[in-house]
């Protein structure tokens, strides 16, 4: 799927968001103030998804195991130290981008069958401090 390959053609330098991010974090953590992070799973598989319930009260939702397994992948970022975790079926999808991840080894996951190993970007590439001063702060 090209997709998943321009994901993570562009995973090889961090994103201007995680740039943001940290210089968020270092004016709030000076003011004394909680700091925040970001995870992100990526999986790929069948899913159901749209307005669920009564005319009372109708909610926009998603349905399926993929779904499940998304979340327990985002659950494991903290746990593996990782800002972005890739299923294997997602990397699989990849193709030749495939070389572009490491793996973090096979995981069990509290509602999926069997242990799936889990994949993660190659670290980014620093970026310059010029590159760095022309970011807008939040």
């Amino acid at each position: 799927m090209r997709g998943c390959a321009a994901f993570l053609r562009a995973s090889t330098q961090r994103p201007v968001s995680a740039l943001r991010i940290a210089a968020l974090n270092e004016r709030r953590s000076a003011a004394g103030l909680p700091v925040t992070d970001t995870h992100l799973a990526l999986h790929l598989g069948e899913l159901l998804y749209g307005n669920l319930g009564s005319p009372r009260r109708l909610d926009f939702t998603v349905l399926g195991p993929a779904v499940n397994e998304a979340a327990r992948m985002e659950t494991l970022c903290g746990s593996l130290d990782q800002h972005v975790v890739v299923s294997a079926a997602f990397a699989d999808a990849a193709g030749a981008a495939r070389s572009r991840l490491v793996s973090l080894g096979r995981y069990a996951m509290k509602g999926v069958a069997r242990p799936q190993e889990l994949f993660t970007p190659r670290p980014w590439v620093r970026r310059s401090t010029r590159d760095q001063a022309r970011l807008a702060p939040f």
